[in-house]
């Protein structure tokens, strides 16, 4: 039975390869919404018209026109008349991705990078959708609203960590459960002391050795404040204490995670490094899709590597972890001082050491404002006094 999805984010990399999914699969989807920021209106035009979807949202409504103007173009360069060719319902504005989400179908993705994200995912979830969730800051800013709207698999992770896990946990029970256990490639500088990391360039920061991914997501893997954006995702996800989720480097990027039961038994899921497998499986879910990425290749030698996570040299992720148990708006301080401070890194005025240490200033100031979540509103509110102590802290004297 084919599903129909609403696909937000459509324009970055989890969105081209869910519709490169779409077009091998036909039978199996429909993309009847989709969203974006609108800085590629071209793209997007294009996906719109050649998924004949029903609406398109975008998030500046600076961006309405161009989106406009490249639909038209679009339309004519495939030999669609005016008048013959029904166009999508255009929506945009910062709520433009939210409205997107409520869209009649049986399956939103939620591509999008951010907090802006929280909104859509809310939407989705107060929709009855079942929710493919690759947008993680959802969950690290607002877990406890996510938590209290989302009914009993509801959501369905996309990043490939919470996917294995997700995969590992069919093996038992919820109450079979030891510990989570988060592969981490251990980035581009794994074995390096932090004395060596002193003069740490961008460049060498964006070079990861396995997956391909925009700068954010680059420098957050090289910094490992990733895994620990993971670990707090992980809690919320699979309701799995903070103390029960542990991160081993496994430079391979095979093994995406791990789940150990209580009797001894650890659970894998492997394949070579290709968000197509998590994506079209989030999409299918609890079903799978045939050829959706190449599997290991059993006829070739090779050699599987773990190793502990230095923690002196990396404290993110205990300092996500510890951000988790103090609860409240401490993880969404966490990620939103992160995003500053990556962004002062990519600007020069901070250096690569100085990202996880400004985040860690900034939370322990935060402990004097600390708050519990009850709205949307507390959030925003923790992220914008996080984001304007970040900025002052990495402002260049």
């Amino acid at each position: 039975m084919s599903r129909d999805v609403v696909l937000l984010g459509s324009t970055g990399s989890v969105g081209t390869q869910a519709i490169d999914i779409v077009r091998a699969a036909p039978e199996r989807f429909r993309i009847v919404g989709l969203a974006a920021g609108g800085q590629r209106a071209e793209l997007l035009a294009a996906q719109a018209i050649e998924l004949a979807v029903e609406v398109v949202g975008v998030a500046s409504p600076t961006a309405l026109e161009d989106l406009q103007l490249a639909l038209y173009a679009e339309a004519q360069r495939r030999g669609f008349s005016r008048g013959e060719y029904a166009l999508p319902k255009l929506i945009a504005g910062a709520d433009a991705a939210a409205e997107v989400a409520s869209w009649p179908c049986d399956v939103v993705l939620n591509g999008m990078t951010g907090s802006v994200g929280l909104a859509p995912t809310l939407a989705a979830l107060d929709a009855g959708r079942v929710l493919a969730l690759a947008n993680k800051e959802s969950l690290i800013a607002g877990g406890p609203l996510v938590a209290e709207r989302a009914k009993p698999g509801q959501i369905v992770p996309v990043d490939s960590e919470h996917s294995a896990i997700a995969q590992c946990l069919r093996a038992g029970d919820h109450g079979d459960v030891r510990r989570l256990i988060l592969t981490a490639s251990g980035g581009p500088f794994r074995g390096r002391t932090r004395a060596e990391l002193t003069d740490v360039t961008r460049e060498q920061a964006l070079s990861h050795p396995t997956w391909d991914m925009g700068p954010v997501i680059t420098v957050n893997s090289a910094t490992l404040v990733n895994k620990g954006l993971e670990l707090l995702e992980a809690h919320w996800l699979f309701d799995v204490g903070f103390d029960a989720i542990d991160v081993v480097v496994h430079p391979q990027s095979v093994v995406h995670s791990m789940v150990e039961f209580m009797d001894g038994s650890t659970i894998a899921q492997a394949s070579p490094p290709d968000m197509r497998l998590p994506i079209a499986l989030a999409l299918a879910w609890p079903n799978r899709i045939a050829g959706a990425a190449l599997p290991v290749d059993w006829s070739k030698a090779a050699s599987w590597e773990f190793e502990p996570l230095d923690t002196a040299t990396f404290p993110a992720v205990e300092l996500a972890r510890e951000a988790g148990k103090t609860g409240g708006t401490a993880p969404a301080v966490f990620n939103a001082a992160n995003e500053e401070c990556v962004a002062a890194f990519a600007a020069g005025r901070i250096g690569y050491l100085d990202i996880v240490d400004t985040i860690a200033a900034v939370l322990a100031e935060h402990q004097e404002s600390l708050m519990n979540i009850r709205t949307l509103a507390d959030v925003l509110s923790a992220e914008n006094w996080a984001r304007e102590r970040a900025r002052t802290m990495t402002a260049k004297g």
